[in-house]
């Protein structure tokens, strides 16, 4: 069984768009999107620094479009299952066939402009935590004030909060743990420092029509498997201000019988924690489309099977 994921905000670089749009039609769709949406992607995905696509309202909607990109150059098949961290549970609505490309794209460009917003009225960010335990280093956290807004599994736990408490905790580690890691992100996402834009996300989300999932979708929430499409779209609006849990996504995948996963573009994230959490998977990630031939052959393998 092969599952489809979409890494979140983060897994973007400068120029990391600029091979796929030399694919058949792709800078077309990228340019349709970008009118939809009222922001130049191709430009963002191709010419903008580091800076510049840090931005919470330019990242999430060109992961993304990314996502999307890369997983239609796979042509037309039917993962197993499909997930998404963070931002990228919307790519995987889409490959669930819950909403289409524009209304992802118009939903996301929501939600980072509204994060975008929550995160301004406080200094706020994330920390990895590299090393230690989580049964040591949640209590931890939550003594400092701090969420631990992603716990990803094979040990890997990302901390969000103020700047203040970032820096407390990066004098005061929890046992164990050997570095704290600033992420490329600008705001305490998962947390209750979201919780303005729950609101404006909610009223974005009333004017879509979810279709149901054509196949089986996976909640980071809670790794739970989600049988409608409008409480997809419920989750979809709460994820902002709640913890990450891809841990326990991971925890469904091998209980579904997941036997390779890829991870669209910009893939690399997801895929290393697969690797150390589920031994025995095949992974595959799409950073560029020099990986299609190999993606394909996966596909048609277990399409075989």
């Amino acid at each position: 069984m092969l599952v489809l994921v979409a890494p979140g905000q983060g897994a973007q670089t400068p120029g990391f768009l600029t091979p796929w749009l030399d694919l058949p039609g792709a800078a077309d769709r990228v340019a349709a999107w970008s009118d939809a949406i009222g922001l130049d992607l191709a430009h963002y995905g191709t010419q903008a620094d580091a800076d510049a696509i840090r931005d919470t309202a330019v990242a999430q909607p060109l992961l993304v479009a990314a996502g999307l990109l890369s997983a239609t150059a796979l042509g037309d098949f039917v993962p197993g299952a499909v997930a998404g961290h963070s931002v990228g549970e919307i790519t995987a609505a889409v490959f669930a066939g819950v909403l289409d490309d524009t209304a992802a794209l118009r939903l996301v460009r929501r939600r980072g402009l509204a994060m975008a917003e929550a995160a301004a009225l406080t200094p706020t960010g994330m920390s990895a935590l590299l090393g230690g335990d989580p049964t040591t280093s949640v209590p931890h956290l939550e003594k400092l004030g701090l969420t631990p807004a992603n716990v990803n599994g094979a040990g890997q736990i990302v901390a969000a909060g103020t700047l203040e408490q970032l820096a407390a905790l990066e004098a005061d580690k929890p046992e164990g743990v050997r570095r704290v890691v600033a992420l490329k992100v600008a705001g305490a996402f998962h947390t209750h420092h979201m919780a303005p834009a729950v609101d404006a996300l909610a009223e974005a989300a009333e004017a879509l029509t979810p279709a149901q999932p054509r196949v089986t979708y996976v909640s980071n929430r809670d790794g739970q498997t989600v049988e409608t499409g409008g409480e997809v779209l419920q989750r979809l609006v709460g994820q902002v201000a709640n913890p990450v849990r891809w841990d326990l996504c991971m925890e469904t995948f091998e209980k579904l019988g997941a036997t390779a996963l890829i991870e669209v573009c910009p893939g690399g994230t997801l895929t290393g924690l697969a690797k150390r959490a589920l031994p025995g998977v095949t992974t595959l990630a799409l950073k560029t489309p020099d990986d299609l031939d190999a993606a394909r052959a996966l596909i048609a393998e277990h399409s075989a099977r």
